[in-house]
């Protein structure tokens, strides 16, 4: 469980990065799951956007999304969605708080 503080650091970080994928009609489905499970391992730290025509809601989605991750959902901003779980993997630079 991340703290107000901590949220609001990956908040600022996330500011600078770009969304890695969007959330379709198809809505959250496996594929999308492998592709993120991936994405967040390699970065800690990943940003999606929900497309209107998806028909989610973009609140339901991240808390979707982070409990399919095992991951924490760091906030939503408009369409945006920010994700955080730190890597198992000594290779990556791992975010300090």
């Amino acid at each position: 469980m991340l703290t107000s503080k901590q949220r609001s650091n990956l908040r600022s970080y996330a500011s600078n990065i770009e969304p890695i994928t969007q959330v379709g009609k198809l809505g959250v489905n496996e594929s999308l799951i492998e592709s993120l499970d991936k994405a967040i391992e390699k970065r800690e730290l990943i940003k999606v956007t929900v497309l209107e025509n998806s028909g989610l809601e973009p609140k339901e989605a991240g808390f979707e999304i982070a409990e399919l991750l095992k991951a924490e959902f760091v906030c939503a901003t408009g369409r945006k969605l920010v994700f955080y779980r730190k890597s198992k993997s000594d290779k990556v630079t791992h975010i300090e708080f």
